[in-house]
């Protein structure tokens, strides 16, 4: 397990478990001595981005500021564990440049939108059907996948516990 503190940036469509494999990872790193905080892209929508949208540029605004909100906890000797959708690519990397070789470690949850809609634990796939959500991730608005993420993962056939193995033995 890596003890200096790092990013770790979890993205995946909306409902591809990333909170949970946060608040999983954080409870795993914590036991391990580490300090964690989870940044959660629908707590940062509800304070810190709460004058944002879904338009590509206050997208992009949402993933520069929690890169920085990061930034600020590695720098602290705090290692963030980061769930957001984070659509672009473009942004993923510019977040990613804001830290030292090594610091950063991106996760993809690679889950189909078919099981993120059967999920849909906020209801937000449902919305988007009946016209009530505009621009939904992965429903009528672009993810752009990581095309070399440092893990990869399909929440349907990796189980969390694997998962968070796969992820704190490696350096």
């Amino acid at each position: 397990m890596n003890a200096t503190p790092r990013i770790y940036w979890i993205t995946g469509l909306p409902a591809a478990g990333k909170t949970t494999l946060a608040r999983a990872l954080a409870a795993r790193l914590s036991q391990d001595g580490l300090q964690t905080f989870v940044l959660d892209g629908d707590e940062l929508r509800r304070g810190l981005c709460a004058d944002l949208g879904l338009t590509d540029q206050d997208r992009t605004e949402n993933i520069r500021r929690a890169g920085e909100v990061a930034r600020l906890f590695v720098s602290a000797g705090i290692t963030p564990i980061c769930a957001f959708v984070s659509p672009f690519a473009a942004d993923r990397q510019r977040v990613r440049s804001l830290f030292a070789p090594g610091e950063f470690c991106e996760i993809h949850l690679n889950t189909t939108l078919e099981e993120c809609i059967r999920r849909d634990p906020k209801g937000l796939y449902a919305k988007a059907r009946l016209g009530q959500i505009k621009d939904l991730t992965g429903w009528d608005a672009p993810y752009e996948p990581p095309i070399a993420p440092d893990f990869c993962f399909d929440t349907q056939t990796s189980s969390l516990s694997a998962i968070l193995d796969r992820i704190v033995k490696t350096p």
